[in-house]
């Protein structure tokens, strides 16, 4: 019986440890769980770029470039220019 549950143990921390910290899927995060910044009075483009760029600039694992959105939305771009660049010098 002790084998069995130390087989359970083992196998239950193993698939703890498969995804480390630093890592997340691919993509952006549902917005339940973005960081969140007081960016009231701007467009929801824009509040997306600021912080997908200043989460990429932390080097968080927030961070992230929607390239498709970056190249075809101008406040995306803006805002994640503007977000990379202020958080940036933050560090």
């Amino acid at each position: 019986m002790r084998l069995i549950t130390a087989i359970f143990m083992v196998s239950m921390l193993a698939g703890c440890a498969t995804m480390g910290r630093d890592q997340r899927p691919a993509g952006p995060l549902p917005p339940s769980t973005r960081p969140t910044y007081n960016l009231s009075g701007y467009p929801p483009a824009f509040k997306d770029g600021y912080i997908d760029g200043c989460e990429t600039a932390k080097k968080t694992s927030y961070g992230y470039k929607d390239e498709r959105r970056f190249s075809a939305d101008n406040q995306y771009r803006a805002g994640w220019n503007d977000g990379f660049s202020l958080c940036r010098g933050k560090r």
